[in-house]
C-alpha cells in the first residue's frame, strides 16, 4: 500500500521527500484507511472480503494514538487485502481498488 501511496504521490509531482512524507500521512494513517476501506467494501469479490475480514479480526492489537480500535482493525484489514493481491501478482486489481478508495482530488 505504502509503495502505491509514494507512486501516487510522486506522479502528481511531488519530489521532496518532506512534503511526500506529509502527503502520504493521509493515505496510511488508520482513520483514513477505515474511510478508504469503507468505500471499497462494497466492490470487493467475496474471496477479497474474506481477505479483509481475516485481517481486520486478527487477534494482533498494538493501537496508535490516533486511531479508535475499529479504525485500526479496518485499516489492518485493508493492508492485509492489498498484500494479499500484491503476492497473488494481481497489480491491475490492486490499482484499481486504489484509485477508488483514495479518488484522485479534483476527479483527476
Amino acid at each position: 500500500l505504502e509503495l502505491l501511496v509514494r507512486e501516487t504521490l510522486v506522479a502528481r509531482g511531488l519530489a521532496k521527500s518532506g512534503q511526500l512524507h506529509e502527503a502520504a500521512l493521509h493515505y496510511v494513517r488508520a482513520p483514513e484507511q477505515a474511510a478508504a476501506i469503507e468505500r471499497l467494501l462494497p466492490l470487493l469479490t467475496e474471496e477479497e472480503a474474506g481477505v479483509y475480514r481475516r485481517g481486520r479480526n486478527s487477534s494482533h492489537l498494538n493501537i496508535p494514538k490516533s486511531a479508535r480500535p475499529a479504525e485500526y482493525r479496518m485499516a489492518t484489514g485493508m493492508e492485509v487485502l492489498f498484500g494479499y493481491l500484491h503476492l497473488k501478482g494481481e497489480q491491475a486489481r490492486l490499482r484499481e481498488l486504489f484509485a477508488l478508495a483514495y479518488p484522485a482530488p479534483g476527479g483527476q
